[in-house]
């Protein structure tokens, strides 16, 4: 993939920030709420592509889980999400409302496209583990890069 960037850091707060971002030759999605909505539900999608059954996306009432093996606890828990689209930006952002692997319920995930390129977005979360770069951390950044190969190959 052309401009693959990715980095993560831990702030003195303890909360989690990491970006995983893509150059775009030509737009994945349009320029709007639609655009919007799908990039948050390709990237469910590569969680559950991923992950074959052990994690399995559900939404309900517009919030949506991640569970164990479909059924089992809820690994994380999200709010309902929120579109926002103009003529060169398409974001998704659901806001982390708690879940096994959360210490607690703040932060956030984002999706966006610009004219120039594609993010996934961490924000201000807490992991419940402490070595979350090796696990949780390292699967963000192989389902946002399935993530973006996949929406740049049906573009």
């Amino acid at each position: 993939m052309d401009g693959w960037e990715s980095w993560q850091r831990r702030n003195a707060d303890g909360a989690i920030e990491s970006e995983q971002r893509v150059v775009l030759a030509r737009p994945v999605v349009d320029f709007s709420a639609a655009g919007a909505e799908r990039l948050g539900q390709a990237y469910w999608r590569e969680v559950h592509q991923l992950t074959g059954t052990l994690v399995h996306a559900r939404e309900r009432d517009g919030v949506l889980e991640l569970r164990l093996l479909g059924r089992g606890p809820v690994l994380l828990r999200f709010g309902r999400a929120t579109f926002e689209a103009t003529e060169a930006r398409a974001a998704c952002c659901y806001p982390i409302a708690g879940g096994l692997l959360a210490r607690r319920p703040t932060g956030e995930i984002s999706f966006e496209q610009t004219p120039g390129s594609l993010r996934s977005t961490i924000r201000g979360f807490f992991p419940r583990v402490a070595f979350y770069d090796r696990l949780q951390g390292r699967a963000h950044v192989a389902v946002s890069r399935r993530y973006f190969r996949r929406l740049i190959a049906e573009a």
